[in-house]
């Protein structure tokens, strides 16, 4: 038998039960285009939230105090461990491949200026802060490289809150009470919107040493560097712990580098993307079951006619065949339909939640389609095994 005339046979076996044919691939429909709209979704999500890391770029390493292996704690909370200092900071400038450093002391106060007050977040850094995090200024200037003991109480406006004390007015040299320290603006940053939740725009900057003053800490609450493009974050934190340990005595510390921060996260996304695209595989399975029951049926009425090819000549292989693609057809049909929804819906749900992030990469579509064929390969093999070992006499008896 022609290849031709193959596929003519198995065009014309799902023409025939148009309604059946329908239901059949349907079922295999529905489960892609669950495996992709959850599936798109999680990938969307895992997108979004690595972004929202590596906005400040991936080579920032962050040392905060204890060690979290004997009982360190995260930083800003209360902790016996001995505090990181100003002279800590300074010392790590020092280090090879160490672009900049800067100290972070963070808390919230009430900003009065304007003749408004608004409670928001405050952090005391250094001049070096904006090439860490990849920050940019507006207007003005950011915060003067000053010695900390002697550091003029300036202080950088997020324009969230410069808009919301000062309005569409120019702040610059006006004059703030913070708690109860007296500042003024030299600067606003440039927009940088939500991380993880916290309004970046919503904050003041102030040097470090001003900030602990603020807050009265004696230590710094994490101290953050940049360590040079295309060298490993790695090697740069071996040096930042082998100076540290040298000035404590002991490891009172702990390193987080973002390479390894990102490296961890994106795992535990990949699983979670994974997980969810099971649950949607789990409709996929039973579109496969819904194939191998119509196929069953099809061999049983269609015996008479696969009696008369085998009489005809036909191998017992090309019936098998022939079986075979027609289920293989039906799942193609059906896992192509269901690209067709799964995307549609994607998009649709990102229309009416434009903050749902979505992405559907081409490989998870091709993906998808060839678990449709492998599931129709699958379930059609035991009907299509059952075809052709029909005995031909007892086949063209039963017409």
């Amino acid at each position: 038998m022609f290849a031709a005339d193959a596929l003519r046979l198995a065009a014309r076996a799902i023409t025939a039960q148009r309604l059946r044919s329908f239901l059949t691939l349907l079922g295999i429909a529905v489960g892609i285009a669950a495996v992709i709209l959850l599936t798109s979704i999680g990938e969307g999500i895992h997108r979004f939230v690595l972004g929202e890391f590596t906005q400040f770029g991936t080579n920032v390493i962050t040392v905060v105090p204890g060690k979290t292996k004997t009982g360190g704690t995260a930083s800003g909370l209360p902790s016996s461990a001995r505090p990181l200092s100003l002279d800590d900071a300074r010392s790590l400038e020092r280090l090879p491949h160490v672009l900049a450093v800067t100290p972070n002391v963070r808390g919230n106060a009430e900003v009065e200026g304007n003749g408004r007050t608004r409670r928001t977040l405050v952090y005391g850094v250094n001049a070096q802060f904006p090439l860490v995090f990849r920050s940019t200024v507006q207007s003005g200037q950011f915060l003067p490289a000053d010695d900390e003991g002697s550091a003029r109480a300036f202080v950088v406006l997020g324009t969230k809150l410069k808009n919301e004390l000062f309005g569409s007015a120019n702040p610059l040299g006006q004059r703030l009470r913070i708690g109860g320290l007296h500042f003024r603006v030299i600067g606003v940053m440039a927009p940088k919107g939500q991380f993880l939740g916290i309004d970046l725009d919503d904050t003041a900057f102030m040097p470090a040493a001003r900030a602990q003053e603020l807050f009265n800490r004696e230590g710094v609450d994490e101290i953050n560097l940049a360590a040079e493009e295309g060298i490993p974050s790695a090697r740069v934190a071996g040096r930042v712990k082998s100076q540290l340990i040298d000035r404590h005595g002991r490891e009172d510390f702990t390193i987080v580098t973002q390479e390894e921060m990102l490296k961890t996260l994106s795992n535990i996304l990949d699983v979670l993307t994974m997980a969810v695209g099971a649950l949607g595989g789990i409709s996929l399975l039973v579109g496969g079951v819904g194939i191998v029951t119509i196929m069953t049926i099809a061999v049983t009425e269609r015996t008479g006619e696969i009696g008369l090819l085998v009489a005809l000549g036909a191998r017992r292989r090309t019936i098998l065949l022939l079986f075979l693609g027609e289920a293989v057809a039906l799942s193609a049909l059906g896992g192509l339909f269901g690209l067709l929804l799964g995307i549609g819906l994607a998009q649709l749900s990102h229309l009416l939640a434009p903050a749902l992030p979505v992405h559907t990469p081409l490989s998870f579509v091709l993906l998808a389609e060839g678990i449709a064929i492998a599931i129709g390969l699958a379930a059609g093999v035991l009907p299509a095994r059952r075809a052709a070992r029909l005995d031909p006499v007892e086949a063209l008896r039963t017409e």
